[in-house]
This record gives C-alpha cells, sequence and structure tokens, in this order.
C-alpha cells in the first residue's frame, strides 16, 4: 500500500500557478522583475513559444512535482507479518565435567556417555521451544555463558553437539553456574524465568553455596529444575568397589533437591535415556511455549526515487538553458 508521511506537502504543487499569476500582475503594473526562466517560459504566451521553451516549460513543472513529491515522503507498506514470541527465558545448564564421558547410558543398545546421551535427549527439547528464548551455561571447575539468550534455536543446537567433556575442568561447580544464570536473566525483561540444570555429580568446585544461589535466584524470580543423570550408587559400587568411586561421579541428589525445592522447581531422576526423554517432555509440561504474536509492516522508503528524478531533470534543464542562452551571447 502506497502511503506518505507528509501528504499536507502535496499542497505545494500549484504554488508555480500563483506565482505565474503574482509576477504576470507585477508585468502589468510596470515593475521591474528579472526572472529569466520564469519569465522566459512562463510570462509568455503558449502560441509565441518555440518548441524547446514548451518543452523546458513542461521540465520545470515536472521539476517542481518531483521536489514536491519527495518531500512529502512517500513509502510503501507490505502486509502485515506476526512474529511468534514469548515472553519465557530458559536458561540451560549442562555439567560437562569428566564425569559426564561415563559410558554407563545407552543409545539404541549401544553404549554412549552421559553427555551424548544429553546432547540426544536436548537437542529434542529444544527443537520444540520455538517461541522462547534459550541460552546455554556449561559448567565444570568453572561456569561458563557458552550461549547468551537468544531466539536462533538453531545455532544453540549445533554449538551444544559441539562440546566435549573436559573444556571447563573436571570437577563440578554447581553454584557458579546457578550464579551465572541468575546473572544473565536479571538484565532481560520476561515475565517468566527458568533454568534446567544437569548434572551427574556433586558440588566439588567453585565459590557459590548451591543452595544459598539457587535461594537468590528464587528471590530474583528465577525457577530451576534439576536433573541428576548417570548411574546410583550401587551401580558405581560394582563398577568400581564402594571404596573406589573417583570424586564427582556420585550423585548428590540432596543438594539437588534442596536447590529445586527453595527455587520452586522440581527435581528429577534420570538414568536412561527413556527416563531423560520423560523429564523433558514433563517440563514442556510444566513450562509451555508461550506464543504472543507481535504484529508489524515491513515499510519501504520511496522518496529516493522522486529525488533522483528532480535532480536529473535539474541538471538537463540547466544544461538546456545554457545551450539555449549561447547564440544570443554569439550574437
Amino acid at each position: 500500500m502506497l502511503a506518505f508521511d507528509w501528504w499536507r506537502a502535496m499542497g505545494l504543487l500549484p504554488l508555480p500557478l500563483l506565482a505565474r499569476q503574482l509576477l504576470a500582475a507585477d508585468k502589468q503594473s510596470g515593475t521591474a522583475i528579472a526572472v529569466p526562466l520564469v519569465n522566459r517560459y512562463w510570462t509568455s504566451q503558449a502560441g509565441s513559444r518555440p518548441a524547446s521553451a514548451r518543452l523546458t516549460g513542461l521540465g520545470v513543472w515536472l521539476f517542481w512535482a518531483a521536489l514536491v513529491a519527495a518531500a512529502s515522503r512517500p513509502f510503501w507498506l507490505d502486509d502485515a507479518i506476526s512474529r511468534n514470541q514469548s515472553g519465557r527465558d530458559l536458561m540451560l545448564a549442562v555439567d560437562i565435567s569428566g564425569s559426564m564421558s561415563e559410558t554407563d547410558m545407552t543409545i539404541d543398545s549401544k553404549t554412549a556417555s552421559r553427555l551424548d546421551v544429553l546432547k540426544l535427549v536436548v537437542e529434542k527439547f529444544i527443537e520444540r521451544r520455538r517461541g522462547d528464548r534459550l541460552g546455554l551455561i556449561l559448567f565444570g571447575s568453572k561456569a561458563y555463558n557458552y550461549v547468551p539468550l537468544t531466539f536462533d534455536l538453531d545455532t544453540l543446537k549445533t554449538l551444544l553437539l559441539d562440546v566435549s567433556t573436559g573444556l571447563a575442568g573436571r570437577h563440578t561447580a554447581i553454584g557458579d553456574a546457578i550464579g551465572i544464570a541468575l546473572k544473565s536473566i536479571r538484565e532481560q525483561e520476561a515475565e517468566h524465568r527458568v533454568m534446567i540444570l544437569i548434572t551427574d555429580g556433586s558440588n566439588t568446585a567453585g565459590f557459590e553455596n548451591p543452595v544459598l544461589a539457587a535461594a537468590a535466584a528464587a528471590h530474583q524470580g528465577l525457577t530451576i529444575y534439576t536433573i541428576g543423570v548417570g548411574s546410583d550408587i550401587e551401580t558405581l559400587s560394582r563398577s568400581y568397589g564402594a571404596r573406589n568411586i573417583p570424586t564427582g561421579i556420585a550423585l548428590n541428589e540432596k543438594i539437588l533437591q534442596q536447590i529445586a525445592a527453595v527455587s520452586g522447581g522440581r527435581y528429577f531422576r534420570a538414568a536412561s535415556l527413556d527416563q531423560l526423554e520423560q523429564i523433558y517432555l514433563a517440563l514442556d509440561q510444566l513450562e509451555p511455549v508461550e506464543h504472543l504474536y507481535q504484529t508489524h509492516r515491513p515499510r519501504k522508503e520511496l522518496f529516493v526515487w522522486p529525488l533522483s528524478a528532480a535532480l536529473a531533470l535539474g541538471i538537463v534543464l540547466v544544461v538546456a538553458t545554457l545551450r539555449q542562452s549561447q547564440p544570443s551571447e554569439t550574437s
């Protein structure tokens, strides 16, 4: 649809006619006014003007019309476009400590590491969150804001699939991960803020107390869901022996339950791929995608076209005037 910002500027179109009448009245009263172009093309009788003068006069009118059209700021307004957007910010905090490389889970009856199983499930979860803004925090001995909150879920999935264990250290800083998430969402204006924390160990590194960090997050409106993955103590005891289980591999469910409780979330336990998939389906129900539609109409400015036409006509008129004045100067 064609529209104008300053459509009242179109009222300037008849201004040359008014100027022509005034100049004609001044000429009849004997007032001497020297306006070469106007006197040459507007004040003369149409029948006495040569064809070149009439053509130039038409060019002057077109030049003025183009200037007025540009001044009215025309633009083209396309059809309305709706954008699906949610008011929910969701941070994924993924444990990539050394213990996540333990191959005590399976994918299609084949042995797989905890991190590989987690990637498979979280990738599907991310795809179902279209409309939400997601971010990714990685934590081991330290916590990092790996992907800031974004609507670009395809890029988020790609970066998640490239993650490997040990990048952030061998230990587990759960409290620091919660602190990073709280800092990331504090500056946002989302009505609902959610964190999903996935780990297979206990808090063995970092400066933040996980439970105190969760309480501070709850005060800022952040709900935390915790997921414990990996084998239970009995299975680990059969693999390593009761006294030989490496530090950080054994899951501290008590801490994860407290984190979820003080922040208004829930704790989930997953020892297999199927259980992990069911947990993320449950999270979809607990935190459904909220569709808020923002509508806008793309706008394309058009004033550059009449302005360019006026510039081109102005150059042509100046050149034509100079050529017409040359014979009179030589004579």
